[in-house]
């Protein structure tokens, strides 16, 4: 280290006597020496600092001997060490063949260290300030990006007029996850992480704490920057586990004197906040991550699920259940969960919700939840929702929903009726067709002698022939009835659907003049169809019937056929007093009936049901009550 030195002006003209006298009087301890530092001329004060400091003028200047004399012009400082310990400050400048030594006094050397003491310790505040800030800055970001922008700050911050890279990775795999670079960074320096020994022992970094093929350990660090004359880094490690790295280094266009063991010092004190700060970052992360996880798996569950906290308000309301019922996420959460059932329901709820909340399971329980369009049933069961300390915060219920069940099992009792049914039928037909057998048989024999008759049997003719067919109609329904659960054998033909129609019409004839009702055609221009024309016969009789059955005198039927693209529709629509709503998804049930017991037997709906569908078509119903109802028929036209 070089000093400038106190001078000493000499006039050339002054006398030797004249310069003693000045060199005398000089306050300072000073002394004059040639190259070989042998003493020439001392003060009066260079005697006296040597005796205050235990030595003697000979003693100082021969332990002034070995030192290393400054260049001429310039000067420097020496050490001498004392007799008691210690040491003292002299001064050293050169000119030409003269040598000048000037001893410097304590309070001059501790005014100088105060200074140095002074200016480290404004900078180690300004460091502490600077890294506070950083903790406080780092503890509030929301994303690895925020703390890697609060870092970035930080950095510039302590070490100005440095380029620095930071580089964060996933401690597990190894992968970049973020990076900021304040410079020109050279090619292929992103990756991998170069680390050095000395900070890896330092930090008990193992190998396999260290992602394999991402991570270089080297006894130095390359320089990521163009133009880099030097630089440190350090590594980002908490809990033994690699976060990354920050590297700092000097451009060459850096004219402040910069001390690398300090800013290496502070930039180790800075790496070590920031990895804590990386570590919990992604801890956040992962924990974030995995609470929407659950909280998707819960949403897109393919079970009911519903969550109701102490006071017994909905707070996790899923997907699943929302459409069972209709209603969405934003209606029910925060409701009472009672809302959710029907009155009669709140009891068994009640008592449910209390075991859970005791911590008891409940396990296999039908329940019947409100829905937009009315009621649907659901079989669940319960768990506790528990908080960290074991204490019941809410109950858990999951559940499935059991109506699509209920109709299986109706569709159950359904086949087994048809099962009865094939037994009543055979029994039923035997009854019958004897007697109708013989009816047929008789009045055909009848309607033939009526007609050899001429015009004196004409009326009697007429008789026999609807007789006849009555009668043959009674058989085709028992052969029907019979056939009801197997496939028929009727072989199928063209069909005019408006011409039967007609002769529906005709032979309801009495019950339409029996109920006085009206019957109004709307026809459309409907293409020939294929089935069997008794079975679509019997069809159309049975809905006629059954609408005059469900008028008051003064009523009307209207039958209306349009053809819609590749079917034929037929409507049958009456203006009686319509159908309940709860009957109204029954009403083709085999022997479901509203009628009086002893008017019906329920099978009428059923067989027509069958028979439409065997001819490839649909059968629907629509009926307001006071205002109707409507059967739509709809069969397949023909090729």
């Amino acid at each position: 280290m070089t000093t400038e030195s106190r001078r000493l002006s000499v006039p050339e003209d002054l006398s030797a006597e004249a310069f003693r006298t000045f060199f005398e009087t000089v306050e300072l301890p000073a002394a004059l020496c040639d190259t070989r530092l042998r003493l020439r001329l001392g003060n009066t004060a260079f005697a006296r600092f040597c005796f205050d400091h235990g030595l003697t003028v000979e003693q100082m200047m021969e332990s002034l001997a070995e030192a290393r004399l400054p260049d001429d012009g310039a000067s420097g400082v020496v050490e001498v060490p004392l007799p008691q310990g210690g040491m003292v400050v002299m001064e050293l400048a050169r000119r030409g063949e003269s040598v000048s030594v000037v001893g410097r006094r304590e309070s001059e050397l501790m005014r100088g260290q105060l200074v140095v003491v002074e200016q480290a310790l404004l900078e180690q505040a300004r460091t502490e300030g600077v890294l506070l800030d950083l903790g406080r800055s780092v503890a509030e970001a929301g994303s690895e990006e925020e703390l890697v922008a609060a870092v970035a700050r930080g950095v510039k911050e302590l070490f100005p007029g440095r380029t620095f890279c930071i580089r964060i990775i996933d401690a597990r795999t190894g992968g970049l996850t973020s990076l900021y670079a304040e410079g020109r960074l050279k090619e292929g320096s992103r990756e991998p992480l170069v680390l050095k020994r000395t900070a890896v022992e330092k930090m008990h970094l193992t190998p396999e704490s260290m992602p394999p093929g991402k991570v270089v350990v080297a006894a130095q660090v390359p320089l990521l920057f163009e133009g880099s004359t030097g630089g440190v880094s350090a590594p980002l490690v908490a809990s033994g586990q690699l976060y990354g790295v920050i590297n700092l280094e000097y451009p060459a266009t850096l004219r402040e004197e910069t001390d690398l063991l300090q800013d290496d010092r502070v930039l180790v004190q800075l790496a070590n906040q920031v990895a804590v700060a990386v570590k919990n970052a992604k801890l956040i992360d992962e924990l974030t991550f995995v609470r929407k996880y659950l909280e998707e798996l819960l949403e897109k569950a393919n079970a009911l699920i519903l969550v109701a906290n102490r006071d017994k308000k909905v707070v996790v309301f899923n997907q699943a259940i929302s459409r069972l019922t209709g209603f969405s996420k934003e209606e029910v959460l925060g409701q009472d969960v009672f809302s959710l059932v029907p009155e009669d329901e709140h009891l068994r709820l009640a008592s449910v919700l209390v075991a859970a909340l005791r911590g008891e399971p409940v396990p296999n329980f039908e329940l019947r939840l409100r829905t937009r369009s009315g009621e649907a049933r659901a079989s669940f069961a319960t768990s506790s929702a528990l908080t960290s300390q074991g204490e019941v915060e809410g109950v858990m219920v999951i559940g499935q929903d059991v109506t699509v069940v209920a109709q299986l099992e109706q569709r159950i009792i359904h086949a087994e009726k048809l099962a009865s049914l094939g037994q009543l039928a055979a029994s039923v037909a035997h009854e019958i067709n004897n007697p109708m057998t013989a009816v047929v048989a008789y009045s055909e024999s009848l309607l033939q002698r009526a007609r050899m008759m001429g015009s004196a049997g004409a009326a009697d003719a007429e008789k026999l022939r609807k007789i006849l067919e009555s009668g043959q109609r009674i058989l085709r329904f028992t052969r029907d009835l019979t056939s009801y659960a197997r496939p028929a054998k009727d072989k199928a033909e063209r069909v005019q659907l408006n011409a039967l129609l007609d002769r529906a019409v005709g032979y309801c004839e009495h019950v339409v003049a029996q109920t006085k009702v009206k019957v109004e055609r709307d026809y459309g221009e409907v293409p020939a169809l294929s089935g069997v024309p008794a079975n679509l016969e019997q069809v159309f009789v049975n809905l006629i019937t059954n609408a005059c059955h469900a008028m008051q005198p003064g009523g009307q039927v209207s039958l209306r056929t349009r053809r819609e693209g590749r079917e034929a529709v037929v409507w049958v629509k009456d203006t009686g007093s319509g159908i309940e709503p709860t009957n109204l998804s029954r009403i083709f049930e085999p022997f479901f009936t509203t009628k009086r017991e002893g008017q019906g037997t329920g099978l009428g709906l059923s067989i027509v049901q069958r028979i439409v569908e065997k001819h490839g078509g649909r059968l629907s119903v629509e009926s307001e009550l006071g205002h109707g109802t409507t059967f739509t028929v709809r069969l397949p036209l023909a090729d």
